[in-house]
């Protein structure tokens, strides 16, 4: 997640989007102050390569502790984050002062969710032998799956209703990206490195690897974005 102050805009990070390469584009162009959250040691080290400005911590005050902060606090040793990579719009429209909130541009990216399930599929089972991988049935009715709905329409709406200005769809993602940089005048056109892309050895088309009842799964565990997007199988 970025929050830029000089080209005013907030980019809100859904998941399996390509959002760490758009992260380490946009922040060749952030300074001092803006928010930046962070991303993996190895994309940070990628993001320093190519001329971006790097992220931080952004603990939360210790009055900003629920009783669930404070149990993974003393038993994991993990200190609550004010502002974080996949952070959603409802928790961080009440964290940013609403002027900011109000008036800066705030876009997101979205991927037809049929090849996202996919995806994630392939992220998460990157690194289990073939044999002990578990069936794209199993899959679906996972954690996984459902965090990519969190990570997706619920990052980005609140109580259903949008919060961004405009949403870059993944299967266009150079000519939206491009419409994004042109609105917020961006000195020059975004240049997005790849990041995470060693994972999948089967680059067979969603529609190959889907039977009828996982495609069916799918269309009813994402029917909200299909709907406001217009995704179809």
């Amino acid at each position: 997640m970025i929050v830029c102050h000089e080209y005013r805009y907030i980019f809100l990070k859904t998941s399996k989007t390509a959002g760490t390469s758009v992260e380490i584009a946009l922040s060749k162009f952030c300074a001092e102050g803006d928010i930046i959250t962070p991303i993996s040691p190895v994309d940070e080290e990628l993001r320093a390569r190519l001329g971006g400005h790097p992220s931080q911590p952004y603990p939360a005050a210790w009055p900003e502790y629920s009783a669930a902060d404070w149990l993974r606090r003393w038993t994991k040793g993990k200190h609550k984050q004010r502002y974080y990579n996949h952070i959603p719009a409802r928790k961080l429209k009440k964290r940013l002062d609403p002027q900011i909130w109000d008036n800066y541009f705030r876009f997101c990216i979205v991927r037809n969710p049929w090849d996202r399930v996919i995806s994630q599929y392939f992220w998460r089972c990157r690194d289990l032998p073939e044999a002990e991988r578990p069936s794209i049935d199993e899959f679906l009715e996972s954690t996984h799956v459902r965090s990519l709905r969190r990570k997706g329409y619920n990052l980005y709406t609140i109580k259903g209703e949008l919060q961004v200005d405009k949403i870059c769809r993944y299967e266009s993602l150079a000519e939206d990206l491009e419409e994004v940089r042109q609105h917020l005048g961006l000195p020059e056109p975004l240049t997005l490195p790849k990041t995470k892309a060693t994972h999948r050895s089967d680059r067979r088309h969603y529609r190959d690897v889907l039977t009828p009842a996982q495609r069916d799964r799918i269309a009813e565990l994402f029917a909200d974005e299909i709907r406001l997007m217009g995704y179809e199988f």
